[in-house]
């Protein structure tokens, strides 16, 4: 070998390798057969009966309407919604439990730890930010066994956040998988809004579930594996609306602020606002309109053979120019544009002093002796401080 191959070998050994690129993703786990189309081993089975047969449908692992099953007008019909995607594990120790170590998707920081499993439908979980197209996109890793990561921990793409497990509602160990989801955050104020509206007991501030809106992350990997280019923006948009609501308003929404790339429209010209969802209720374009309203409509409903509340998530009734939001809807669309009542501010307790007993006067002694003319009281020159 000359001179020179030498110098090029200890170069090309001297140059460390290329790190990921900012918006890289990676699967959260060793399971990959999504990738390489095996579906059936990559996700977490539910247990399903369904007019007298019992099966194990790996199905209710992937992400949307693919739970419960109903026959409607002849027709089966999935009508529960989950949010994410379910992943089995690939190894498990001689009792069952689950071996596999769950990692961040890509380059993030931790924003919330749920380290508490009765505190959430989720068990033991992570949230992850992560900066894509300038915006805020979250990444939830739900049933962990145990957290290794902490709020404010900067994280690069496969890095370790936990161990996987089986903590939460409605899983056991032999379905031990992790819960994946890929979302936007609805509201920056659903702290305020538990408090004012519903009451209930929030744990989790801004990163409870309930305030976010996922997309389906399957879809995202494979079409991120045709094209590694693909934007998160881009794939967001690319999904199809179901539905339209219209709601008032003069200023951009914080939702749309939060993600610019959703809006369209001149926003000097709108007195209201047209939101687009996906049958799922993701927010998918935010667009300025000159429509006077006083209050949400629905102005645009996908026509189906199948009642709009099984396509919707429980989100929108009826047909047509029928077509109403459901208290579900309604509650979905306040939490997204703010409108809601805020808690009153209750200013904190003060502590009242103890009441102070009154001194009681001494009565006179008499004595035998002499008067002794008293010695004139000095007054110290500086404070006595009480103890």
């Amino acid at each position: 070998m000359t001179n020179i191959g030498k110098w090029l070998i200890a170069l090309c050994l001297m140059v460390p390798r290329f790190a990921a690129a900012a918006d890289e993703v990676h699967l959260p786990t060793a399971n990959d057969f999504l990738l390489k189309g095996q579906p059936e081993k990559f996700y977490m089975h539910v247990d399903r009966t369904f007019e007298g047969q019992v099966s194990k449908a790996w199905e209710g692992g992937c992400f949307g309407f693919v739970r419960t099953p109903v026959r409607i007008n002849g027709e089966v019909v999935m009508v529960k919604f989950h949010e994410g995607i379910d992943i089995a594990p690939m190894e498990r120790d001689k009792v069952g439990n689950p071996l596999d170590v769950v990692h961040t998707i890509a380059d993030g920081t931790v924003v919330h730890i749920s380290p508490i499993a009765g505190r959430s439908n989720y068990g033991k979980y992570v949230v992850v930010e992560h900066r894509w197209n300038d915006s805020s996109i979250y990444t939830i890793y739900a049933h962990l066994s145990e957290i290794t990561v902490k709020i404010g921990d900067p994280v690069k793409l496969g890095e370790k956040l936990g161990q996987m497990g089986f903590t939460g509602a409605g899983i056991d160990r032999v379905r031990a998988h992790v819960h994946l989801e890929i979302t936007l955050m609805i509201s920056d104020r659903y702290d305020e809004w538990v408090k004012g509206g519903k009451g209930a007991e929030n744990y989790h501030g801004n990163f409870n579930g309930i305030n976010f809106a996922g997309a389906d992350a399957a879809k995202w990997f494979l079409e991120r594996q045709k094209n590694p280019d693909l934007k998160f923006s881009d794939f967001i948009l690319s999904q199809p609306v179901q539905f339209k609501v219209t709601v008032p308003g003069n200023g951009i929404l914080a939702f749309g602020k939060r993600y610019p790339w959703l809006l369209r429209g001149d926003e000097t010209l709108a007195t209201s606002w047209e939101i687009s969802f996906t049958a799922t209720g993701l927010p998918i374009a935010v667009t300025a309109s000159e429509r006077s309203v006083k209050s949400p409509i629905v102005t645009y409903l996908r026509s189906a053979t199948i009642p709009q509340t099984y396509l919707t998530r429980g989100l929108v009734n009826g047909t047509g120019s029928t077509a109403s939001l459901t208290s579900n809807g309604k509650q979905l669309v306040a939490l997204l544009c703010g409108d809601f009542p805020v808690a009153p501010v209750v200013p904190p307790k003060t502590t009242a002093p103890a009441p102070v007993a009154p001194r009681s006067t001494p009565k006179p002694v008499r004595s035998t002796h002499p008067a002794v003319p008293a010695k004139p009281r000095v007054t110290p020159s500086k404070p006595v401080q009480r103890r």
